[in-house]
């Protein structure tokens, strides 16, 4: 017992899980007042929950508040709540077979609302006679006495027989001279005129008894009473015989469609095709055609065009009458968005995944119409302009090569795929992708043979040199370095791949060495177990130590920087110094190239003085100019030495003046 209890709180919690959904029961139109209709199972441990009927339509008084207690025990913060029939219920599926009832449940900050539907059954073995027939006057009609022999004048409806047949017969005297012939009634409760017909029977009435029997002790009687009218005097019509209108699916019970409205006086109205009508009816005395059941297409048989037949007739004169046709056709709504199955795609893929493999396949329908063609749509969210997947024919495949090797090229690809369907308006369901690559170690690594050198003095813990490693798989440079065998003279560091002298060498034992380097990859792969290893060999040569004292020699290098104001100031002092010696330069130039023209003269005379017989003239012509050049203006005092006379000269005229 203890189990079976756990095993229904199991399921109730599970049951609750799917509070989004909605409920749909079916109830025979028998269950009396206080019958439950739903449970439903919550789980609230911190607050104090509610559970509310919030409405029903159509309008009625049919249904209970729902009720919510607790479980106690071991299920403490797990709350039962019903749904029952009112003490008032009456159900009648002819009348209305379909209820919907908005319920929400509130749990703290936590609201959820969803409908319950309650299709109303008929019951197959449950009948009653009902309305004006089964009361003790009777019900009443009225035919003219112009009706045709053996016409339909009535047809007799219970609530609860369907498509059963009953038997039923008119257990009253129809004997002449009070009754022209026979009234007749078949299984269908249609109520035919005698085979005579009924001229010359105004203003008389007729009282038949009728019994209804279904087998099994099941049966009822009533009265029904025809009163023959004279022929009509006034004419009913409608403005137009047939009229044809369209309506949306999405109407609920109760809604109103048309009203219809005929020519003439205290008329009442009636549908007479098809009989009974399941989805409409007409108000008796306004003529208002409402919908008496849901029009969804994908569930209702022949919702989609129902044609009708329309009676119009006085009300004390029922012969007076007029019919009219109306069709009307139920256009389809676009309720529900397309349902998809699964709801959500997550999945986990290696990354060596072939091209063209198939992650996921949905399985979508449009619950608005089962067989309607739905359209898929990928987009992706990151990366944004992601090629590594594709959508073909609603099958979710690899469309590209899933490669990890690259720094950022594996990740994680989060898309949705959008399911249109072609509804007015148009519903959209999105289905999220979740693409999970993982890396898988493909590669192994390896290494380039090395030689390296070391002197035999060297000491311990002498680095010789490096082994550096590749991997192509991503990361890199993740690679561990081991010494394969060989000699204990040398160790490689696991994680930078440096050799290290360990022992002391000896050139004249042994000058190489031949070590292998293994490498092993590591965190490459989803499984952090899988490795995979590679090798190289490093080839070491022994060199021989010199015994020679090294001798060190230091230069010492000095070196004077001024600083910057000084260089300013040296330079200004360079370029005017540079300046004062130009100045100079080209006065003592100008000086001297007057020097070179001063002697043209004595030098003339000291050519004269040379030639034979010419002394006296020499003499003459330096005595000539004496005069001259006592009134000038000499520099300078210089000796003659061919004469052993001394004179003055000057340097601007070149004049001498002989002392």
């Amino acid at each position: 017992m203890v189990l079976f209890r756990l095993l229904a709180i199991l399921f109730a919690l599970f049951i609750s899980v799917l509070h989004s959904l909605p409920w749909s029961i079916d109830l025979s139109e028998s269950q009396g007042p206080g019958t439950t209709l739903q449970s439903f199972s919550f789980n609230c441990s911190s607050y104090m929950p509610t559970l509310e009927l919030l409405s029903v339509r159509p309008p009625t008084g049919f249904f209970n508040k729902p009720s919510l207690h607790s479980l106690h025990g071991l299920h403490k913060g797990v709350y039962v709540g019903k749904v029952t029939l009112s003490s008032s219920a009456r159900l009648d599926a002819l009348a209305v077979n379909h209820y919907e009832l908005q319920l929400q449940y509130t749990c703290g900050n936590f609201v959820v609302s969803g409908p319950l539907f309650v299709h109303v059954q008929r019951d197959p073995g449950r009948f009653r006679c009902a309305g004006p027939f089964a009361s003790p006057a009777g019900e009443f009609i009225y035919v003219p006495e112009t009706v045709t022999p053996g016409a339909l004048l009535y047809t007799l409806l219970l609530p609860g027989l369907g498509v059963q047949r009953a038997q039923m017969n008119i257990t009253s005297a129809q004997d002449p001279p009070l009754f022209p012939g026979p009234f007749s009634i078949d299984e269908q409760g249609l109520l035919r005129a005698p085979s005579q017909g009924l001229s010359g029977q105004a203003l008389k009435s007729f009282q038949l008894q009728i019994l209804v029997s279904l087998g099994k002790g099941q049966s009822c009687k009533g009265m029904l009473t025809v009163k023959v009218l004279p022929a009509p005097s006034s004419q009913v019509s409608f403005p137009q015989k047939v009229q044809s209108i369209t309506i949306p699916e999405d109407l609920v019970p109760g809604s109103k469609v048309i009203q219809v409205q005929a020519r003439g006086s205290n008329l009442l109205y009636e549908i007479i095709s098809p009989l009974p009508s399941p989805l409409y009816s007409i108000g008796q005395a306004d003529g208002v055609v409402r919908t008496t059941a849901p029009l969804d297409l994908a569930r209702a048989q022949g919702a989609a065009v129902t044609k009708l037949q329309v009676r119009a007739f006085e009300r004390l004169r029922p012969w007076a009458s007029a019919e009219f046709d109306l069709t009307v056709n139920v256009r389809a709504v676009n309720q529900w968005p397309p349902r998809c199955h699964p709801a959500l795609l997550v999945t986990q893929v290696p990354e060596t995944t072939p091209v063209g493999t198939v992650l996921s396949k949905l399985t979508c329908v449009d619950p608005d119409s089962a067989g309607a063609p739905l359209d898929f749509q990928l987009q992706f969210h990151n990366p944004p302009d992601s090629a590594s997947l594709r959508l073909r024919d609603r099958v979710l495949e690899v469309n590209t090569t899933l490669d990890c090797d690259t720094p950022g090229a594996c990740f994680q690809h989060a898309a949705s795929i959008l399911v249109l369907d072609d509804g007015q308006p148009q519903m959209t369901t999105e289905v999220p992708v979740l693409v999970m690559v993982t890396p898988v170690n493909e590669f192994s690594p390896a290494c380039v043979p090395r030689t390296f050198r070391v002197r035999e003095d060297a000491g311990p813990h002498t680095l010789l040199g490096s082994v550096v490693g590749t991997d192509m798989d991503y990361p890199h440079n993740s690679l561990e370095y081991y010494i394969s065998g060989g000699p204990s003279t040398f160790a490689v560091d696991r994680l930078s791949g440096e050799i290290h002298l360990l022992g002391p060498l000896d050139y004249e034992q042994q000058r190489w060495y031949k070590i292998t380097i293994l490498l092993i990859d590591h965190s490459q792969d989803w499984d952090l177990n899988r490795h995979r290893s590679g090798s190289c060999t490093v080839t070491i040569e022994v060199e021989v130590s010199s015994t020679m004292t090294p001798l060190i020699v230091t230069e010492v290098e000095a070196f004077w920087k001024p600083e910057p104001w000084f260089v300013v100031v040296l330079t200004a002092t360079g370029a005017v110094l540079l300046l004062a010696l130009g100045w100079l330069l080209s006065r003592i130039l100008r000086g001297f190239a007057q020097l070179l023209q001063a002697p043209s003269k004595p030098a003339r005379a000291l050519l004269l003085n040379s030639i034979p017989g010419n002394e006296g003239s020499v003499e003459r012509l330096m005595e000539a100019p004496r005069m001259e050049m006592s009134q000038q203006h000499f520099d300078g005092r210089a000796h003659d030495v061919r004469t052993g006379r001394d004179y003055l000269f000057s340097t601007r005229t070149g004049a001498r003046r002989w002392l």
